[in-house]
């Protein structure tokens, strides 16, 4: 991903750029007080909360980034306007009109993430039933690039998520022709081995590459499904994403969606 920020929390030019014509018009205050957090003071502290794991009311006031609740309220506002999902769909074209989307496969994975709290989506280990968990499943292109994230309990099976996975990958459109958002070949491992799937895949023109139950190791798609894993080691590299403390599980895909778009835009900065 190449050297890391010092500061990765402060917002650049580049970044802000795409985001700003995303957020939602603030409505007119109602009673008088405090002027409002600037909108990129603000996404400053919640990139803060989401590189560092900080608790919202430990966020240093000295940052000038506001108090962690105004950030929380953002963060919350933002999400549920859609922007996380606008603002990957933008940097997903900025890739396709560059020719960096590798469509020709898509690799699929998950990894299961402890939950501080329970909460929807957060339901009992499968390895220890006594605690609660959640699950981050990942579809990225051919090189790794996340196409599209989704939180659920930690008990749900991962083949369950194969096909909201798909449907959730955006209409990417190029400079000619129409909008692409089905890979040619799908890549996974033996927890997507079902042959109502494999079915439901060729059904929809994609080519199910997936290991086989039974079979001895080594089926030889490590080599490309290597990209998921080290997407998924890319988003735990925030730490706010390592456990779940959100009880609300908005607030907890809010972060996935940010983390996908940070994830999406570094990966601009060096592919183009």
């Amino acid at each position: 991903m190449g050297k890391r920020q010092s500061r990765p929390w402060i917002v650049s030019d580049e970044l802000w750029s795409p985001i700003e014509p995303l957020l939602p018009e603030p409505g007119p205050k109602l009673v008088e007080g405090r002027p409002r957090v600037p909108d990129r003071q603000a996404l400053c502290g919640i990139l803060f909360v989401l590189h560092t794991g900080t608790q919202w009311e430990y966020l240093p006031q000295e940052l000038g980034f506001g108090s962690g609740m105004t950030c929380w309220r953002r963060l919350a506002a933002w999400n549920e306007a859609g922007v996380w999902d606008e603002l990957h769909l933008v940097l997903l074209k900025k890739l396709r009109a560059a020719g960096k989307l590798d469509w020709s496969r898509a690799v699929i994975d998950s990894s299961h993430v402890r939950a501080a709290r329970r909460g929807p989506k957060a339901a009992p280990s499968p390895v220890d039933r006594a605690r609660p968990g959640s699950k981050h499943h990942v579809l990225t292109d051919g090189q790794g690039i996340p196409l599209a994230v989704s939180l659920t309990g930690g008990n749900r099976n991962d083949v369950t998520q194969l096909l909201p996975l798909l449907d959730k990958v955006p209409a990417v459109a190029d400079v000619v022709g129409r909008p692409r958002h089905r890979p040619d070949a799908l890549l996974a491992d033996r927890g997507y081995d079902h042959d109502k799937y494999r079915r439901l895949l060729w059904a929809r023109g994609i080519r199910p590459v997936i290991a086989e139950r039974g079979q001895p190791h080594g089926s030889g798609l490590g080599i490309f499904r290597y990209v998921v894993e080290r997407t998924i080691a890319w988003l735990h590299g925030f730490r706010r994403l390592r456990i779940r403390w959100e009880r609300r599980d908005d607030i907890h895909e809010a972060f996935l969606g940010l983390a996908t778009c940070l994830i999406t835009h570094r990966r601009i900065q060096r592919l183009c």
